[in-house]
Formats: structure tokens, sequence, C-alpha cells
């Protein structure tokens, strides 16, 4: 599990660092960098999916044209804090520590891994730097490895092998594995309503194929029960069944059956509710992820059923011991987090005359661990935009303190 990420000058992050649990909430206000995190979560896992620099940045394409990775938002030049001249980014998983700088090449303008270093406990496995073309790497006492500078040397999983560091391949793999098996999610409802082709088990970013994937994972009458019972919850219809009709074309269509054997096809259904399907079937997939990160998570889900899905996350990210991120602007979800959920939310702020923005952990903030605990919670406050104006005061203090020092 990933513990933290820090972010030295990648897009409007001067130095700040995120502390994750199996399930993180960021909140902030419109604009303030929360979708910046996601960039840099999608960063990481370009790496993890042996991308080169261009390819992560600019986008992937497969044999044909076809695109199978669409880069980073945002502008080459955006991507890098304004007037720097590189970007950093790191990660701590329980023993791990793994640390890459990308810089600019000064005559061609292309991105280059400038530094690059993985530690497992004490023990250094490599580091590297760039020494154009190439970056050059060592590791334990191996000769310097040489790798072109467009590509992390993590994408090659085998150079603890060719660094004769054996003992800690298990540590490198497994980190490059979490990279790797991440999901992005940002639910469209009129892409979750399109019937899907039969043996789809890999549910869209934006819910593309969710009738193929439920049908699968209805096929298990556990599975199916708990799915149930989840949606019941979340809707006064009486849900006791889905149902996978095929149109003449051979495509399956979802339809939610309730207690008097009535059909609701998909076309019909609130987006809240194909939302919140489409968030069960991307946790009970069988193609499960290590980390998933879901874009407000809670849009189109009524206030007063927030609390079910507060429960869900927090239930199945301990279930699943996988990691769940979400970004929210919902008071309720703050309302509802338990202590571990609290421990792992942040804030993201960006003051209004500044364009660095800062994170902090929501239980470092004023009062926020006393206040949590009375009437309206958190929730309320957030609410008010308690959040932004305690940290905005402690933004005002440190400016003034560096400017007199």
């Amino acid at each position: 599990m990933i513990k933290s990420l820090r972010l030295t000058n990648f897009k409007n992050f001067a130095d700040e660092t995120l502390r994750l649990g199996p399930f993180t909430v960021i909140v902030g206000a419109n604009a303030s960098g929360k979708s910046n995190l996601r960039d840099a979560f999608r960063f990481l896992h370009g790496v993890g999916r042996g991308y080169t620099l261009p390819e992560i940045f600019g986008g992937k394409y497969g044999p044909g044209g076809q695109m199978e990775w669409s880069g980073i938002r945002g502008a080459p030049n955006e991507v890098m804090r304004f007037g720097e001249d590189y970007f950093s980014v790191k990660v701590e998983a329980k023993t791990i520590r793994y640390h890459i700088d990308v810089a600019r090449e000064f005559f061609s303008g292309s991105f280059v891994v400038s530094k690059e270093a993985f530690h497992d406990g004490p023990a250094i496995i490599y580091r590297g730097e760039y020494t154009a073309p190439n970056l050059l790497v060592r590791g334990g006492e191996s000769d310097n490895l040489i790798f072109m500078g467009d590509r992390p040397a993590l994408s090659q999983r085998m150079i603890t092998v060719a660094a004769g560091q054996f003992d800690h391949y298990m540590s490198v793999n497994d980190l490059y594995s979490s990279l790797a098996n991440m999901r992005f999610f940002e639910f469209d409802p009129d892409r979750i309503r399109e019937p899907a082709f039969p043996g789809q088990q890999t549910l869209g970013d934006r819910g593309e194929n969710l009738p193929a994937v439920l049908e699968t994972i209805c096929a298990e009458p556990d599975l199916k029960r708990n799915l149930i019972s989840w949606l019941e919850g979340l809707t006064p219809m009486d849900v006791t069944d889905l149902e996978f009709p095929r149109d003449p074309s051979g495509r399956i269509h979802l339809q939610i059956v309730d207690k008097n054997d009535r059909s609701v096809s998909a076309y019909s259904a609130s987006d809240g509710t194909l939302r919140f399907l489409a968030i069960l079937a991307a946790l009970f997939s069988p193609s499960a992820s290590g980390i998933y990160f879901f874009e407000e998570i809670d849009n189109g889900i009524h206030p007063n059923r927030v609390w079910l899905l507060m429960d869900l996350l927090q239930n199945e990210a301990v279930r699943k011991d996988v990691q769940i991120i979400t970004t929210t602007h919902s008071p309720q979800m703050l309302t509802f987090m338990n202590d571990d959920t609290f421990e792992s939310a942040s804030v993201v702020y960006r003051d209004e005359d500044c364009e660095d923005a800062i994170i902090r952990p929501l239980a470092d903030i004023g009062d926020a661990k006393k206040l949590r605990k009375a009437d309206g919670g958190l929730g309320e406050l957030h609410a008010t935009g308690w959040m932004e104006t305690i940290l905005g005061f402690d933004e005002f203090d440190r400016r003034q303190r560096a400017s007199q020092s």
C-alpha cells in the first residue's frame, strides 16, 4: 500500500505531500488542484505500464494507430510548475521509497529522467543520473547500467537482477505492479446505459461494458446477493434481481427488477443508480486492481444515501486489500467517514492570490479532531468554507514570517 506521495514542482504543487490510507478522501474548492493529484497518479501509472515519457505525457498509440493511453491532461509546458525546469515525484510504500525527477532536455525540449532512485529500507537498490542521451544507473556493486533517458528505470523490473540485487526483486516488482494496476474512473451515465458485447469483463473508465461486467459478477451467487443488497439500500424500489437480456445483435442490456417483477431498463434508471451500480461493478469485478481513483464519486448520489456509499467504500477497501482514492465536494462524505478514513483525508487549498496549492491532512487543520464529534460535524463546517478559511490564515501567517526572515 502506498503511504505517501510527495510532489515537487508538479503542476501547481511547489513541495507538497499527500498521505494515503486504504480509503483516501480529497476535498477542496474548484481549481484548487485536486485533478492535478489525479494527474500525478496517472504519471506513476504510465511508469508502471512501461511507457516512455513522451508516451506518458503525449499519448500511446498501438498497432493500427489506435490510442491506448490518452496522456497527461494539459499542455507539456504546464506539467512543471511555472518557471521551473524539473519536477519530482516521490512514493513511499511500506519499506519502499521510490524517487523520480523529470526535466526538459536543453536542446530538444524533450522530457528526460534526470534522476531516479529506489530504496528498500536502508538499502539503496539503484540510483541513476541523466547523461545525455542515457540514464546511467548504478545498483549494488554492479557497474553502471545504461537506459535510454526517456524511460524510467523502474519500467525495467529486472533491473534488480542486472544490478545484482536479487533479494530486493520482489520489492521492486510489488511497487511496479501497484503502479501498473491502477484504475481511474469518471462515470458518464450515457456510457453506462450502452449495451455491451458478451464476454467483456473490464469496466471502462466512463462505465462502458457495465451490463457484461455485472452479468459476470452475478454468475457468482454470493457476489450477486451482496451486490443487490447494496443496491437495495440505495433505492426505494425494493430491488430483487438484475437481468441481462440480449438484443437481436447479441449485445447485453441491463434491467433492474423489483419485488413486483417490474423491470426498469438502464435507459430509464436514474443517473445516481447507474453510477452506484458502476462503483459496485468496479469493486466487485473479478479483474481487481490495486488502486482505484474516482473523480467526484458521490456525484448523483442523494445526500441521505452518502452514508451507504461511505460504508461500501470503507468496507471494500479493507475486504479486498486495495486502495481507494476519491475527490469530492460532498459535506456528507466528511460527516460519515470513520476514524481511519478521517486520518487519511486531506484538503487541497489554493489562495486566490497565489498560483501554488497546498495539501494538508484534514486531521491537522484547526480543531478538526474535536469538531468532527460535534453536532453537524465536519460536513457542516466544510459547507461553510471553514477549512479554506483556516488554511488561508495559516498561509498568510507563513508568508508574513517568510518575508520577515
